[in-house]
């Protein structure tokens, strides 16, 4: 079965990749127009799926759909195909100069694993599948077992539109199955990338099996991590409540069950009664609200139970797990100085859980920002003087993350041009991608250049003419002109 299904994306990419940018651009519309269409089947089912609220899934329908338009307008516009053309000199001395044109151009059959928090925007259509699909690339999804008929209903949208397009089936193959088939589609040597979104384990695990190949594939895997805020004496004094009332209210969005979810926080020590008790009278009426699944709230109390055996942390709110499926939020504090001798208090603990790190001195904290693992995104609360001693300090935690936010809280991950969702190791497993915005489109690219090519066989991205209009680096020069 494997064999035939790679065969299968393997036929049509052969295909898909020469298919014209506006009608690539105009099938994943036809996507987003079939989903649309299908919201009112689709959103109770995946809400009766994940547990998640319908007011939430319907806005994640807005979000697949609009992601698929940004997409869809990219390549039409075409700019990211990184046009760039030397143009040959047959006069140049003391040797002619060859005529050398590159471009991107999509590296064949890629497998994607949904998430289990997102079963749309993350999932069958969600956006590792449609940046695959936008770069000229087949797309192999392996259903997520926690919404597992969610999962077929987008499938079969997906499907409408490959044969509306007049597209060859192999474009888009829906699979279901265990962790045997997971491993047996990234082994597959017509396999040329995977898309990842869940754990640590999951992911890495991917990632090994994928450099374990006779020839080793690139595995972009999201992980999660802790997503840590950093604050500063002055802006706690100005904003205390408000910041508190932020914090809780990113913590425990969603019982926590966001890659964004903010799970630790620095406050220094002069400040920390204050934002602790802010902290508690926000948590302390916030009931626990249904988890993904049964596995997901099993996992989150383990975790819960293991912290609850370290006597360095003093507990702010303790967790309820009596209603086992509900998340109920969870507040720790402990020392900068306990928190720096243990890399346990990193680990991520997927739910509305935080610990708040208390510091003494700007050196502690630096020695805090040393010692942290990579990150999605890193968040800073300071006035701008305050930013502005602490220049070393985001120096070094620039390069601890994807995303670093000087406003705000990190959860609300707006999917758009500039969008970095992606971070060092073990965020995830290549710190130079993103999984949401424009730039997820390039993971599944590689370059490729033609040498003194006949004009009339060139891609149009490369022709004289630019018959697509798009801007091209001619000579070391960005331009729309033409040759």
């Amino acid at each position: 079965m494997i064999d035939q299904i790679f065969n299968a994306a393997t036929e049509a990419f052969l295909q898909y990749k020469n298919v014209p940018a506006n009608l690539k651009a105009d099938f994943l519309d036809k996507i987003a127009e079939i989903l649309e269409a299908n919201r009112s089947i689709i959103v109770p089912v995946a809400v009766k799926e994940s547990n998640l609220p319908e007011g939430r899934i319907n806005g994640e329908m807005g979000r697949t759909t609009g992601q698929i338009k940004l997409f869809a307008n990219m390549v039409r516009e075409g700019s990211w195909l990184e046009a760039t053309i030397d143009p040959g000199d047959p006069h140049r001395s003391p040797m002619p100069k060859a005529d050398i044109r590159k471009m991107l151009t999509p590296m064949g059959p890629v497998v994607v694993f949904g998430a289990s928090n997102f079963p749309l925007a993350f999932s069958t259509a969600g956006g590792d599948t449609i940046s695959a699909l936008a770069a000229g690339c087949p797309v192999i999804y392996k259903g997520h077992p926690a919404h597992p008929e969610t999962s077929r209903l987008v499938a079969e949208c997906i499907h409408k539109a490959v044969i509306s397009s007049n597209l060859p089936e192999g474009v888009f193959i829906h699979v279901e199955g265990g962790i045997e088939i997971g491993q047996a589609l990234v082994q597959h040597p017509l396999a040329k990338a995977v898309a990842f979104t869940g754990s640590h384990t999951g992911g890495k695990a991917l990632f090994d099996l994928a450099n374990k190949r006779e020839e080793p594939i690139p595995v972009y895997a999201e992980m999660g991590s802790v997503n840590p805020v950093f604050t500063f004496p002055s802006k706690l004094q100005n904003e205390l409540v408000p910041l508190a009332q932020a914090y809780v209210g990113s913590l425990t969005m969603g019982s926590g069950q966001f890659c964004t979810n903010p799970g630790l926080i620095f406050v220094p020590s002069s400040h920390a009664t204050a934002f602790e008790a802010a902290m508690a009278q926000e948590i302390k009426d916030i009931a626990g609200s249904p988890m993904l699944h049964p596995g997901i709230a099993k996992a989150y109390y383990e975790s819960i139970e293991y912290y609850q055996t370290r006597e360095e942390l003093k507990w702010i709110k303790v967790a309820d797990p009596k209603h086992l499926i509900n998340g109920s939020p969870a507040l720790a504090e402990i020392k900068a100085a306990d928190w720096l001798a243990d890399d346990v208090f990193q680990k991520e603990v997927f739910g509305a859980f935080a610990l708040m790190v208390v510091y003494d001195s700007p050196n502690e904290l630096m020695q805090a920002a040393k010692k942290l693992h990579g990150q999605l995104t890193i968040t800073m609360w300071g006035d701008v003087p305050e930013l502005k001693q602490n220049a070393a300090l985001i120096n070094i935690l620039e390069e601890k993350c994807g995303r670093l936010l000087f406003q705000g809280v990190p959860t609300g991950v707006e999917v758009g041009y500039a969008m970095q969702h992606g971070g060092p190791y073990p965020s995830t497993t290549d710190s130079r991608s993103t999984s949401v915005g424009a730039g997820a489109i390039k993971r599944f690219a590689r370059p490729i250049a033609f040498q003194d090519m006949h004009p009339d066989l060139l891609p149009d991205a490369l022709k004289n003419e630019n018959p697509m209009k798009i801007v091209r680096q001619v000579n070391g020069k960005y331009t729309v002109e033409k040759i």
